[in-house]
């Protein structure tokens, strides 16, 4: 099971945001789209994630002048990214050690895509439930 596997199912949309955007109108942009990260670039190059706990921690240190802040200035950086050839539980491992929820999807220098650990967790139990299927069938068929 690869990254290339969950890609294949979500595709492989980004949504992007720019570093010189303003936190409010990335705010805007996550919530219009109801996601909780997306990745900042700067032409191709991933420059960092900008996620709801950026917000939250801007939000704390800046109060509401931190809707006019810059997202390079609240993002998480330097990104962690895996390959589409990463396997899924090696990209959860990764994900956990490091306490994050986003993970940019790179192939060579380009980004191919952008998933979540509700997207690694979602692909896992399917895999589990047609595993266990699979096994059940087999037992009944004995």
């Amino acid at each position: 099971m690869t990254i290339a596997a969950i890609l294949a199912g979500k595709g492989g949309d980004v949504v992007a945001l720019t570093a010189d955007m303003r936190v409010s109108d990335a705010v805007a942009i996550l919530a219009e789209k109801r996601i909780g990260a997306a990745p900042v670039m700067d032409g191709t190059a991933v420059l960092g994630i900008f996620s709801e706990r950026d917000v939250i921690h801007c939000l704390h240190s800046k109060g509401a002048a931190a809707l006019d802040t810059r997202v390079a200035d609240v993002m998480t950086a330097p990104v962690q990214s895996v390959t589409p050839k990463e396997a899924v539980i090696g990209a959860l491992s990764l994900m956990t050690r490091r306490r994050i929820r986003h993970l940019p999807v790179m192939d060579g220098d380009r980004i191919v895509g952008f998933v979540s650990i509700g997207d690694l967790v979602k692909y896992r139990i399917e895999r589990i439930e047609a595993d266990a299927e699979a096994m059940r069938s087999y037992i009944q068929s004995a």
